[in-house]
C-alpha cells in the first residue's frame, strides 16, 4: 500500500533529517515509527502526504508514485490525526466530523449521517456529543473526534502523529484500547508515530525504530524486543524488554490449569469429596451456560453439609475476576497484582463468557519464558534469564 524508495530530505542548511529510507507498509498494517524528538519520524509521515516534499528518491500509495498526484487530492484520500487534534472551534462536533465529505463535494444530508455513523464507532452518541463545541469536550473526547473526522470519507491510509500524547496516562490508555478494537473493524492501512516505545509495541503490528535520520529494525514488537537488530534498538527499547514482551504475549489456551469443575445446584459434600479426591484443594463454580461464578475450597463441606442437604450456591466465594483469550499477559498479571490473586479465570474472546480454564502466576511465567525463548537462536546479545518466583499457587479472594 505504502513504498518508500531510497527517500532522503535534505534541507538548505545541510541537515538531513531522513536518509535513504526503504520499506514497505502493507494493505490493512498499522506500523508504529518509533525513536527521539527529531530522528525524523514525523518527517517520514509527513511526505506521505507531501506536507513535506523529499529531496530524492520515491514514496508510491497503492503502486502510483505521489509526487504524479495533486496534492490536495492526494490528501482528501488519507486521514490525519495529530496531538493537537485541530478541530474547528466555531463548529460542531458533528459539522467537524464532515468537513472533509463537504469538501468532497458530498450532500449535506449524507456528509451528516457518516459523521453520525462516524462519532458512534468511536464511542460518541451523535445525539449527545454531535452538537457540542470543541471546547465543551474533554481531550479525550476530542481526540475521538479527530480520528472520526480522519476516517469520515473512508481513506484507505491513516496518518497518526503521536495522537494521544496530550492526555493523561489513564485516558491514553483507555484510546490505545479503543483505537485497537477501532483498527479490528475498519481495517485502515496506518503509519503511527510515536516516541514511546511501549505504545509502539502495543499498538503495531510491526515498529520501525529510528536512529537518526534511519530506521535501525524494523520488525514485529516481539522480534524488536526479543532479538534487537542493534546495540542502538537494545538500549532504546530498555533492559526490561524481556518485561515489555507481556505486552505483546496473548494468554493461550496452552497456557492454562484446569482444577475441577463443579456446578452451584450439587451437593455440597458430594462436591467437596470430588475436590479433596482431585488432590487441587478447590475447584471452580460454573453456572448452567459454563460461566465462572466463583470457586469452592476442598474444606467447604462442614456441619453445614451434615445433613446432606446443602449445595454448592451456599458455600462457594463469589469471583468477579475474569479475562478474554488472547488478553496479553500485561493485563493478566496486572489484575492478579491489584487484586492480589492467586489465579484469574479465563474465558473466550466472543463475548459469551464461557469458561476455559485458570491461569496462575506460573503458568504466566512459563508464557513469558516461552515467548523470550521463541527468539533464543536469534538473538547475539547474551541469554536473558527470567527467575522464577516461588509462592503457593491459591485461589482468589
Amino acid at each position: 500500500m505504502i513504498r518508500f524508495e531510497n527517500v532522503t530530505k535534505r534541507y538548505a542548511d545541510g541537515t538531513t533529517a531522513v536518509d535513504s529510507l526503504s520499506f514497505e507498509v502493507a494493505e490493512g498494517e498499522l506500523v508504529t515509527l518509533v525513536g527521539p524528538s527529531g530522528c525524523g519520524k514525523t518527517t517520514t509521515m509527513k511526505m506521505v502526504n507531501r506536507l513535506i516534499e523529499p529531496t530524492e528518491g520515491r514514496i508510491y500509495l497503492d503502486g502510483e508514485d505521489i509526487s504524479a498526484i495533486d496534492p490536495v487530492r492526494l490528501r482528501r484520500r488519507i486521514g490525519y490525526v495529530i496531538q493537537q487534534v485541530g478541530l474547528f472551534p466555531h463548529r460542531t462536533v458533528l459539522e467537524n466530523t464532515a468537513t472533509v465529505p463537504h469538501l468532497l463535494g458530498w450532500k449535506r444530508a449524507k456528509a451528516r449521517e457518516r459523521a453520525a455513523e462516524l462519532l458512534d464507532l468511536v464511542g460518541l452518541d451523535p445525539s449527545v456529543h454531535g452538537g457540542r463545541y470543541p471546547e465543551q469536550l474533554s481531550g479525550g473526547q476530542r481526540q475521538r473526534v479527530g480520528v472520526a473526522r480522519a476516517l469520515a470519507a473512508d481513506p484507505p491510509v491513516l496518518l497518526m502523529d503521536e495522537p494521544f500524547g496530550a492526555v493523561d496516562p489513564v485516558v491514553r490508555e483507555h484510546l490505545q484500547n479503543e483505537f485497537l478494537k477501532l483498527q479490528e473493524r475498519v481495517r485502515k492501512t496506518v503509519l503511527f508515530v510515536t516516541h514511546d516505545i511501549e505504545e509502539a509495541v502495543r499498538l503495531g503490528d510491526r515498529i520501525a525504530v529510528y536512529g537518526q535520520g534511519r530506521i535501525e529494525q524494523f520488525d514485529s514488537p516481539a522480534r524488536v524486543l526479543g532479538a534487537p537488530a542493534t546495540g542502538y534498538v537494545a538500549d532504546f527499547v530498555g533492559a526490561d524488554r524481556g518485561l515489555k514482551r507481556l505486552s505483546v504475549t496473548p494468554v493461550e489456551e496452552t497456557d492454562l490449569d484446569r482444577p475441577p469443575v463443579v456446578r452451584p445446584g450439587e451437593p455440597l459434600r458430594a462436591a467437596a469429596e470430588r475436590i479433596a479426591g482431585s488432590g487441587a484443594g478447590w475447584a471452580v463454580v460454573l453456572d448452567e451456560e459454563d460461566r465462572p461464578l466463583g470457586w469452592l475450597a476442598a474444606g467447604a463441606a462442614g456441619s453445614s453439609a451434615a445433613d446432606g442437604t446443602a449445595t454448592v450456591r451456599e458455600a462457594l466465594r463469589p469471583m468477579d475476576l475474569s479475562l478474554p483469550l488472547g488478553a496479553p499477559l500485561r493485563q493478566a498479571l496486572s489484575t492478579m497484582l491489584q487484586h492480589d490473586a492467586g489465579w484469574i479465570a479465563v474465558v473466550d474472546d466472543e463475548g459469551s463468557g464461557r469458561y476455559l480454564g485458570v491461569l496462575t502466576p506460573g503458568r504466566l511465567h512459563e508464557a513469558l519464558r516461552r515467548s523470550i525463548g521463541a527468539d533464543a537462536a536469534d538473538r547475539s546479545g547474551g541469554r536473558v534469564a527470567v527467575e522464577t518466583v516461588p509462592g503457593a499457587f491459591r485461589p482468589a479472594g
